[in-house]
């Protein structure tokens, strides 16, 4: 059995990446978290930090903005995972300079963890969103630098809790809910710990080197109008349907306040165009996760749903 690669996470205490250390450590991979100083004085953060610890994860000082920093906790790994938040997105060219000069990693995922950012569709101001992640793809690509791409699609704990109604408390609608669109459009819904083990499982796999590694399983695959089908199933009522045109939707959009205008364009994307599932998975740009490791067995959706029934 070939030594496990030594993994640095680097946005480690975020909503995602908090899960991918875990996944990591549980994997058995020798896993560093790159922490910033004063990160470990957060009430929150500091509490995780401490876990991980715990957890054995080596922690490393560094900040994306400080240069000598990265490429000292860079060639101390083999892969580098960055998990890092929409507002550090664009700073990941520095982390691309970093593993450059370091010149030891033998693959860098770069923070996606969503939709397949070259292939939607979206408006405004999801576009200028994905289009950052677009533009980090192309300089990795432009300096060789071996990837993964993980395009993760609906992280479970976001949409199902509210069976994807923006502005609505944890609890999915007993009563009435809004669909957008005709509702027809397929989405795909993946718990969190299952996108974190499906990333770490194509660290070393020759498989998903230079390709996007999707996680599409077909039995968390759904258009908004069979979520609301099974959900009734599972309740055993049914709801009152508002059936949102997408004319109205992109109306909304431009109407809406920072930060719900960036979630109406993004359920645009993923809702009514159907920018999750409207292509087909070639084999000379992806894979899909539940075809590559059928050992793993994830939550479907209807698991997930059954919590709040």
């Amino acid at each position: 059995m070939a030594e496990k690669s030594k993994i640095l996470v680097v946005g480690g205490t975020g909503y995602i990446g908090k899960f991918i250390v875990e996944a990591s450590v549980k994997a058995g991979h020798p896993t560093f978290a790159l922490v910033r100083e004063n990160t470990v004085s957060d009430p929150v953060k500091g509490k995780l930090v401490e876990d991980f610890r715990n957890l054995g994860v080596t922690l490393l000082h560094g900040d994306l903005h400080d240069h000598e920093s990265l490429v000292k906790a860079i060639k101390q790994v083999d892969v580098v995972i960055s998990t890092v938040g929409n507002m550090q997105l664009a700073d990941q060219t520095k982390l691309i300079t970093a593993i450059k000069e370091a010149g030891n990693v033998k693959r860098f995922f770069p923070s996606e963890f969503g939709n397949d950012v070259d292939r939607v569709n979206a408006v405004e101001p999801a576009k200028s969103s994905f289009s950052i992640k677009a533009q980090i793809r192309r300089a990795v690509e432009a300096e060789g630098i071996p990837h993964t791409y993980v395009a993760s699609n609906c992280f479970a704990g976001y949409f199902l809790p509210t069976l994807c109604q923006p502005g609505v408390s944890s609890v999915p609608p007993r009563d009435k809910l809004t669909i957008l669109g005709d509702g027809n459009a397929k989405a795909v819904f993946n718990k969190e710990t299952d996108i974190a083990t499906f990333t770490i499982k194509a660290v070393d796999d020759p498989r998903t080197l230079n390709k996007v590694l999707y996680i599409r399983p077909p039995k968390n695959t759904y258009s908004f109008n069979e979520l609301v089908a099974l959900w009734e199933k599972l309740m055993g009522k049914t709801l009152d349907k508002v059936y949102v045109p997408e004319d109205q939707l992109l109306k909304n959009i431009q109407e809406a306040p920072l930060p719900l205008n960036i979630v109406l364009a993004i359920n645009h994307s993923i809702f009514v165009n159907g920018d999750q599932t409207n292509f087909a998975i070639e084999p000379s740009f992806g894979v899909e996760a539940s075809e590559l490791y059928p050992d793993v067995k994830y939550t479907t959706v209807e698991e997930y749903l059954h919590q709040f029934v």
